[in-house]
Order: C-alpha cells, then sequence, then structure tokens
C-alpha cells in the first residue's frame, strides 16, 4: 500500500507544481494583452482562470500515462502493490474523477460563465447604465448557450452504443437498454460528448489559426523587423508625399470656387491618412530611443536560434502527423470504425521519442508541457496576426496592452478549445503513447523466439509493447483515450481535420516565406485607433 502512495503522490505532486506554473503563466499572459484603459476586474480573473483551466486539463495526460504506465515491470507483469484489480480499478477512477471535475467546469466555463461576463460587458456598453438591466440581458442571451449545453448532453446520453442483441426486442426494452446504459457509464458518455463538440470547434480553430502561426512565428524569428531608422525615414518621405497632394487639391479652391464631390473624399482621405502618418512617427521616434529595442537587437542571434529550433519542431510535428494518417489510411479498420488501428505499422519519430522518455518521469511531462506551450504560442501568433474574425467579418484585434475586455474572454474562449484539441493532436502524433503510455504485456506463443522467457511446461512467453490487439485484462488504457474515442465518428471528422491541418500549414508557410520583414513597432498602430488611446500606449512607452 505504501507504494501505491509513493508513486500516487510523486505523479499528482509534479502535477502541483505544474499547476502553479500554469497560473503565473496565464496571469502574465492576459496581463501583457489586456487594454488597460478598458480593464475589467472580472473579465481579467475571467480570462485568466478559463485559459488556465486549459492548460491544467492538458497537463493531467501526462499523470494518466504515467500511473497505468508504472502499474506494470519492464517485463510486462503487474508490480505487486497493482495486482489487484480493485487497486488498479481505485487509481483509474481517481483521474476519472479529474477529468469529470475539469471538464465538467469547462462546460460551465463555455456555456454560461464566458457568455455571461461577454454580454454583460457588452450591455454595459449601451447607453442604459443599470446594473439589474445589464444582468437581465446578460442571462438572457446566456440561456441560449445554456439551451445547446443541454442538448449537446441530452444527445451525448442518449445516443446508443451498444445495439440491442435481440432484434425483436420493443421499443420500451430498447429505451430501458437506454437507460441501462446511462446508468452504468455514470454519464460519462453525455459528457464525453459535449467534451468531443467542444473538441471539434476547436480543431476548426487550431487549423485556423494554429496551423498558420506554426509557420509564421519562426519564420518572423528568423527575418525579424525591419531597421527602425530606414523606416523612419520612409515614413517621413510618405509623410511630405501625402502633404503634397493635400496642398495640389487645396490649391483649386484659392479663388474661392468650392471643391467638387470627389476632390472633398479625396481630401477627406489624405487627412486620415496623414493623422496615422504622424502617429507612426511619433511612435517611431519613441521605438528608436527605445533601450529595450536595443536589447532586442543583440538577442538577434538568439531569436534566429530559436526561430530555427520552432521551425524544426514544426517540420517534426508534420512529419510525424503525416504519417500518423497515412498509417491509418493504410491500415485502419476503415471509415465505420473511426479509422482505428491495432498497431504502429509505420515508424513515428514522436511516439518513439516520448516512450523513451516516459520511463525517466517526468521527461515525458516536461516534453508534453513544451508541446502545449508551443501550440499556445503558434496558436496566439496566428491569432495576433489574423485577428478574431466571424466568417469574413472581422471582429476584434489582438494587441499587447490594447486588448478590449470582451477581445480577451473571445481569445481565451477560443484558445480554451484550442487546448482542448491538443489532447487529440497529440494522440494523433504519438497514438501508442496517448493509449497505453509504455505498458508491455506477455503473450503465448508456440515456439521459442528470442527476448522470451519459458515456464516449466511447453509454454512459450513473448513480451509486447501494449496496443490495440491486447487482451483487455493485460493493458489498461488511458482515461483520456476513453473520453476523446467514445464516439467514433468524431474521430473520423479529426482524422480529415489533420489532413486540412497539413495542407494550411504548408499554405502558410509559402505565404510566411513571401511576406517581408515586419514593422517595428507592428500592432501598435492603427487607422481606427483613437489619439487618446495613443497618447496611453505613448506613456507607458516612457514609463
Amino acid at each position: 500500500m505504501g507504494s501505491v502512495l509513493t508513486e500516487a503522490a510523486w505523479g499528482w505532486s509534479i502535477f502541483t507544481l505544474v499547476l502553479l506554473a500554469i497560473l503565473i503563466f496565464c496571469w502574465i499572459y492576459i496581463r501583457r494583452y489586456q487594454s488597460h484603459q478598458e480593464s475589467e476586474v472580472v473579465s481579467t480573473i475571467t480570462a485568466i482562470c478559463a485559459l488556465a483551466l486549459a492548460l491544467i486539463t492538458s497537463s493531467l495526460l501526462p499523470v494518466d500515462i504515467f500511473l497505468v504506465s508504472y502499474m506494470k515491470d519492464s517485463k510486462g507483469s503487474y508490480k505487486e502493490w497493482a495486482a489487484d484489480n480493485t487497486t488498479r480499478k481505485n487509481i483509474e477512477d481517481t483521474v476519472l474523477y479529474g477529468y469529470y471535475t475539469l471538464y465538467s467546469i469547462i462546460l460551465f466555463c463555455v456555456f454560461l460563465w464566458i457568455p455571461f461576463v461577454y454580454f454583460y460587458y457588452e450591455e454595459k456598453e449601451d447607453i442604459d447604465p443599470n446594473k439589474c438591466s445589464q444582468v437581465k440581458n446578460a442571462l438572457k442571451y446566456t440561456l441560449g448557450f445554456v439551451f445547446v449545453c443541454s442538448i449537446l448532453l441530452l444527445i451525448g446520453a442518449f445516443v446508443p452504443l451498444n445495439v440491442p442483441t435481440n432484434q425483436n426486442s420493443t421499443e420500451w426494452e430498447k429505451v430501458k437498454l437506454l437507460f441501462e446504459e446511462l446508468g452504468t457509464s455514470h454519464g460519462l458518455a453525455a459528457l464525453s460528448f459535449s467534451i468531443s463538440t467542444l473538441t471539434l470547434i476547436g480543431m476548426l480553430a487550431v487549423i485556423t489559426y494554429t496551423a498558420y502561426g506554426m509557420s509564421a512565428l519562426p519564420l518572423n524569428l528568423i527575418k525579424g523587423t525591419k531597421n527602425v531608422v530606414y523606416e523612419r525615414l520612409q515614413n517621413t518621405e510618405d509623410l511630405e508625399e501625402v502633404e503634397q497632394q493635400m496642398e495640389k487639391i487645396k490649391s483649386k479652391c484659392k479663388d474661392g470656387r468650392p471643391l467638387a464631390t470627389g476632390d472633398r473624399r479625396s481630401l477627406q482621405k489624405l487627412e486620415e491618412k496623414l493623422r496615422t502618418l504622424r502617429r507612426r512617427d511619433r511612435h517611431l521616434e519613441t521605438a528608436e530611443k527605445s533601450c529595450w529595442l536595443k536589447f532586442c537587437c543583440a538577442l538577434r542571434p538568439f531569436k534566429i536560434a530559436l526561430g530555427t529550433f520552432f521551425i524544426l519542431v514544426a517540420l517534426l510535428f508534420i512529419v510525424a502527423l503525416f504519417l500518423s494518417n497515412l498509417d491509418k489510411a493504410l491500415h485502419s479498420m476503415g471509415f465505420d470504425s473511426g479509422f482505428i488501428i491495432f498497431e504502429t505499422n509505420l515508424g513515428n519519430p514522436l511516439n518513439e521519442l516520448l516512450l523513451i522518455l516516459q520511463t525517466v518521469f517526468p521527461l515525458d511531462y516536461i516534453l508534453i508541457a513544451i508541446i502545449t506551450m508551443y501550440i499556445v504560442f503558434t496558436s496566439m501568433a496566428g491569432i495576433r496576426n489574423m485577428g478574431i474574425w466571424f466568417f469574413w467579418i472581422r471582429l476584434y484585434k489582438i494587441r499587447p496592452g490594447r486588448t478590449r475586455p470582451q477581445a480577451l474572454l473571445f481569445l481565451c474562449m477560443i484558445l480554451l478549445l484550442m487546448v482542448l484539441h491538443t489532447s487529440y493532436m497529440i494522440y494523433s502524433l504519438a497514438p501508442q503513447y496517448v493509449m497505453y503510455g509504455s505498458q508491455k504485456y506477455q503473450e503465448h506463443m508456440n515456439q521459442n523466439l528470442s527476448n522470451s522467457r519459458q515456464d516449466g511446461s511447453n509454454t512459450t512467453w513473448v513480451t509486447k509493447m501494449c496496443d490495440a490487439k491486447a487482451p483487455e485484462d493485460q493493458c489498461t488504457v488511458t482515461r483520456t483515450y476513453l473520453f476523446l474515442h467514445k464516439f467514433w465518428f468524431f474521430n473520423v471528422v479529426y482524422y480529415f481535420g489533420n489532413w486540412a491541418f497539413i495542407a494550411v500549414f504548408l499554405i502558410g508557410l509559402i505565404i510566411s516565406c513571401c511576406k517581408g520583414k515586419r514593422s517595428v513597432i507592428e500592432g501598435e498602430i492603427d487607422d481606427d485607433d483613437s489619439d487618446f488611446s495613443d497618447d496611453d500606449l505613448m506613456e507607458r512607452h516612457h514609463a
């Protein structure tokens, strides 16, 4: 019993340290991007908690894999403390309840809390400042999200996963079977269906933002930014050109004649462009004197090395994802099974690396954390470059120090859904690791083989890595796999989503290679910025 507590405590203690690191990271991350003019306490706390919740859920994956892996020794036999089936079940239930709790909180945030806070601040911008009216209207809009959540839970609860063996059974017997199945699963199917639906939405966001950001972030680091002196000189030339064009138009009305409609429209556009160029000149002047910019220039070799490392990691991701999907296309059970494969037939470099690192805990935990953080950073790079869109309508821009509370909530909900999808992404990259960790089992053979042992009889035992062909009583499947793969039709969508991810990455890579260097003040200036917000940002730069 003491060994059980030691193994579990070791895994959960690492998880606690990761939890603290996640909270610190989320606080810094949100504080960096939130607007200092429109900062709201409730929206800030909500955004931090939502992002932390997503990362905490992802960090539970290595703990799940660690616990099922350490139940067995290197020969494929259960360890003494895990020999009892009841003990193994208690440990598995601990992780299961952890997922129950976290996923339930995710549903609460996505369908109730975040929508309520979002609509509350949307109503706050109206003329009527009445608090009761704000709360009432926010609750009214939030009820729509609650209704959708209820529908998803009902569908997940009553979709029949087991077909009645008796084809002549009555309708009442079929309904009774549904309720018996619901009671047996303890609501696992309902929760799994809702989370899988959110993961599906997260997959669309990953294809849109992460695939592009995974190519844009490394290449931006490698290419760097424009020279601030040259950029300011170019801006000065543009200023002079605009002023000359304005003088040319104004000269038409020196004799008192009014300007034509086309000239007035052109003059108005030139005035707006002139204001933007003058703001750019102020920012470029500040950047030219900035000590931080000079420090960043000194770090140029480090940025090139980091960008090179990121692009190599991205290529490793794409190769592993391509091999995994190709393996499913060639050796899976087909469309109706959700493209499930019984064993890994094509070599997957990331899967092999994780299996090696898993034997020395917490190295695999560190690698999974790096993968998760990498996906978050590349996702944020994609969102920052593209903004938040609803089809062809741009809803919000994400800029450091200038992101509105509503945009922050949108950002964190998207990141929440994206990180949810990382569990399936990691499964696609390393399927055997996510399903069974480093578990092995012993199989009876009728002939003598190398790497085998014989007992007193003629029976030969061979040690094999656990896969889908292994007996159920010899290999324990992780709770993560059960949550994300209970419905085969979601696996089909994820499979084709992986091909779309690879295609978007390659397109983004070509676009990023063709684009020039970024401006040194990119994201600080926009045409619809107010002078007040511009002055506020300048004050913080001087500070």
